[in-house]
């Protein structure tokens, strides 16, 4: 009886990792016109190229999703960002955030000048 939880466990591991794989080479072919295993077996240059490539398509998914646009996809949002953390070393990732300029994406509030009268 073991040996038949283990086996379905293992079946149900293995069927999740091929469902997060396919959402991922859909996400990465019609976001960005690449193939994943392409992208995986990337180095140096090109892998660079495409990580800019792929963070130029997260900001533009990232700033429909804040613009509440209609052709928005959570799931292609999460399939990209999944793509990119295969491609990208946590590590490697945490260094470039480091050198990055931070961002104020808060509009400012308008105030009336100060001898304006209410």
């Amino acid at each position: 009886m073991l040996d038949f939880q283990e086996e379905t466990l293992a079946f149900r591991a293995r069927k999740e990792r091929e469902t997060m794989q396919a959402r991922q080479i859909a996400a990465l072919q019609l976001a960005c016109g690449l193939d994943l295993s392409e992208a995986l077996s990337s180095d140096g240059d090109r892998r660079r190229t495409l990580l800019a490539r792929l963070d130029r398509t997260l900001e533009r998914e990232r700033l429909k999703g804040l613009r509440r646009h209609w052709s928005y996809d959570l799931n292609r949002h999460i399939a990209l960002k999944q793509i990119r953390d295969r491609l990208c070393p946590p590590a490697a990732d945490a260094m470039s955030d480091r050198n990055k300029p931070a961002r104020r994406h808060r509009r400012k509030m308008q105030t009336a000048p100060e001898g304006a009268v209410k």
